[in-house]
C-alpha cells in the first residue's frame, strides 16, 4: 500500500467520522476506564470468579510466614545436624550450639569465611546439601522480608524528604507510587550503609581488628565474598554475626536489585518519551490498522502506542482478537450479554 492510498484512506474519511455520534464511543471509553474498579455492577458468578484469581496468585505465591517457617525449620535442622557432627569440622571453636548455628548461616548466605570447615566426607556432604537447600529458602526470604522491611520505610523516607509537601496523605501516596522504584533504592542505600557501618563499628571495638581491616571484612560479607583472613571469631562476635549476616546479605541483594529496575525504569521513560513525542507517518497508521478497514480508531492507536512501548506483543494481541472473535457468536462486531450465553452454552 502507498503513503497516498494512506492517506486517503486514513485522512480523507474525517467527513463520514463526523457523521457518527461521538458521545457513543465517548461513552464507551469512559464506560471501559471505570468498569473494572466498579464492583457493584458484578454478577455473584463474576465476582466469585475475581475472588477465585485473587485466591489463586495466593496459592501460588508463598506467604511471609510459610518463608519463616521454612528458615526456622532449616536452621533448627542445620544446628542440631552440625551440633552431632562438629566434632568432624575444624577451625576456631566458641560454643557448640553457637558454632553450628554460625556454620548454617555462614553456609546458607554462601559467605563461607573459612574459619569452621568441613573435614570428613559426611560432613562435606552436609555442607554442599545445606548451601543447595538454604540459598534456595534464603532467595524467598529476600524477596519477602526485604520488600517489607523497605515498604515499611519507604514512607517515613519520603516524608523527610518532602516534610513541606500539602495536599494530604493522598497526594503522598500517589507520589510515592508514581516514584515507587526510587525511592525504594534510595531507602534500600539507606539500610544498607546502616548495616556497613553497624558491622564495621562492631568488628573494629569487638573483634579488635582494625578500621581497614574492619570495612574490608564487611565488604567481603555482605557481598558473600568471604576471603577467610578476616571473620568473626569471638563468640560475643558470632552471636552478632548470626542476626547481621542475614540481614546484611539481605539488604544488599535488594539493593543489586532496585538498583537494576532503576536503570530499567528510566530507560522505560525514556522510550516513553520517544513515543510520545515523535511524529506519526503513515507507516505507522498503516501499522496500527489492526482490522484492515484503512480507518484507525482511538483503541487501534493505543495498542499500536502500547506496542512501541514493548507493553504487549503481536502475538498477545492476536490472542485477544482470537477470543473476542469466538465471543462475538452473533458477529456483529461487538460484544454483549447475549453473546456471552451462547458462547457459554456452546
Amino acid at each position: 500500500m502507498s503513503d497516498n492510498s494512506i492517506q486517503q484512506a486514513l485522512i480523507e474519511d474525517p467527513p463520514n467520522m463526523l457523521k457518527r455520534k461521538p458521545s457513543e464511543g465517548a461513552k464507551r471509553f469512559r464506560r471501559c476506564r471505570s468498569t473494572p474498579s466498579d464492583h457493584t455492577d458484578q454478577k455473584p458468578a463474576e465476582r466469585s470468579s475475581t475472588l477465585q484469581a485473587k485466591e489463586l496468585f495466593k496459592e501460588i505465591r508463598p506467604s511471609f510466614k510459610l518463608v519463616g517457617l521454612l528458615l526456622f525449620v532449616y536452621l533448627l535442622v542445620g544446628v542440631i545436624i552440625f551440633y552431632l557432627v562438629m566434632d568432624q569440622i575444624s577451625g576456631n571453636r566458641t560454643n557448640r550450639v553457637l558454632d553450628a548455628l554460625y556454620f548454617v548461616i555462614v553456609t546458607m548466605t554462601s559467605v563461607g569465611y573459612g574459619d569452621l570447615v568441613p573435614n570428613s566426607d559426611t560432613t562435606k556432604l552436609l555442607a554442599c546439601a545445606f548451601v543447595f537447600i538454604g540459598m534456595a529458602i534464603i532467595s524467598l526470604f529476600i524477596s519477602k522480608a526485604a520488600d517489607y522491611l523497605v515498604e515499611k520505610q519507604e514512607v517515613l523516607f519520603f516524608k523527610a524528604l518532602h516534610m513541606d509537601m500539602k495536599g494530604g496523605e493522598a497526594k503522598m501516596l500517589r507520589a510515592i507510587e508514581t516514584n515507587r522504584i526510587k525511592y525504594k533504592f534510595y531507602t534500600v542505600a539507606t539500610l544498607l550503609a546502616m548495616v556497613i557501618v553497624a558491622g564495621t563499628l562492631f568488628l573494629w571495638k569487638i573483634e579488635k581488628l582494625t578500621l581497614v581491616d574492619s570495612f574490608y571484612c564487611v565488604c567481603a560479607t555482605i557481598t558473600t565474598l568471604g576471603y577467610g583472613d578476616k571473620s568473626f571469631s569471638s563468640k560475643l562476635g558470632r552471636v552478632f554475626a548470626v542476626f547481621w549476616i542475614i540481614t546484611s546479605t539481605l539488604i544488599m541483594a535488594q539493593f543489586i536489585m532496585y538498583l537494576a529496575e532503576l536503570y530499567t525504569e528510566r530507560r522505560q521513560k525514556m522510550l516513553a518519551k520517544w513515543v510520545l513525542t515523535r511524529r506519526i507517518t503513515t507507516m505507522d497508521l498503516e501499522a496500527a490498522d489492526l482490522d484492515g478497514d484503512r480507518q484507525v480508531g482511538a483503541a487501534e492507536f493505543v495498542l499500536y502506542k502500547l506496542k512501541e512501548l514493548g507493553k504487549i506483543s503481536q502475538e498477545e494481541i492476536s490472542s485477544f482478537l482470537e477470543e473476542f472473535e469466538k465471543l462475538d457468536v452473533d458477529q456483529s462486531g461487538t460484544l454483549s450479554a447475549y453473546d456471552l450465553t451462547l458462547a457459554q452454552s456452546s
